[in-house]
């Protein structure tokens, strides 16, 4: 038995990931995290520093927020636990500690848990490089309005997965306002708010006389958790370094 600290347990992704556990034989949710106490019932028990819960654990979950790493490294790092990262907002200072904690300890980091999205990641390295000197690339994400990052971690992701692809130089675009053309270097990447938008992405390689178009929705937030939850699986007992959702996707 796997055995989880889920951080940010009362969130939004927290109650979803939760609830999709129990169907899961394999693994266990043995303490919760969170600053806010919503006063639910829950199959396991609630704190509000990781650091209270002194019981055994075999990997920490974290959907919260940027502001919990400290906390959730020194934790980790004392205990030599997994730490599998699925929030979303780092800063580069952040995404930095991120990297060199992984040479101490086990840790994953991704973007976006969707196995959907994660396959199109790929599919976008591979057509990528053929469009590029052709086509205009363009990148549309939508949410609900109560995210905070902007754009999101899964925008950036799929503009990273282009770029890395790519013999050219390229900059991201966020936006646009004023009088200027649009450069042939430019990868822009246009984030909307709005209303109980689960998460939408859209890829959009505009050429002469023809666009191609890749989309990929998010219909409920358990395509988020069941891929947090596959990652606790393959994380578990595994060495230091930095892994993400192609390791998990590969085995």
């Amino acid at each position: 038995m796997i055995k989880i600290i889920l951080n940010g347990c009362n969130g939004r992704m927290g109650k979803t990931i939760s609830e999709l556990a129990k169907g899961y034989n394999n693994l266990q949710i043995v303490a919760g995290i969170d600053k806010y106490i919503d006063g639910e019932t829950k199959s396991f028990p609630v704190y509000t520093e990781i650091s209270d819960f002194t019981g055994a654990c075999d990997v920490v979950l974290d959907f919260s927020s940027p502001k919990s790493l400290p906390n959730l490294t020194k934790y980790c790092k004392e205990r030599n636990i997994p730490l599998v990262l699925c929030t979303t907002g780092y800063n580069k200072e952040e995404l930095k500690e991120i990297e060199a904690l992984s040479k101490e300890i086990p840790v994953f980091h991704s973007g976006n848990m969707s196995l959907g999205i994660n396959i199109l990641s790929n599919v976008l390295k591979k057509i990528s490089p053929i469009l590029f000197k052709d086509y205009d690339i363009e990148i549309i994400e939508k949410h609900h309005n109560q995210k905070v990052d902007a754009p999101s971690g899964t925008a950036l992701l799929l503009a990273d997965s282009i770029k890395s692809s790519l013999k050219e130089e390229v900059n991201y675009v966020y936006g646009r306002e004023g009088l200027k053309k649009r450069d042939k270097e430019e990868i822009g990447i246009h984030a909307i708010r709005g209303g109980s938008i689960v998460g939408e992405h859209e890829i959009i390689f505009a050429g002469k006389g023809e666009t191609i178009e890749l989309k990929h929705t998010a219909l409920s937030r358990d395509v988020f958790a069941s891929g947090a939850l596959r990652a606790c699986e393959f994380m578990a007992g595994k060495g230091p370094g930095l892994y993400d959702m192609d390791n998990v996707i590969n085995g």
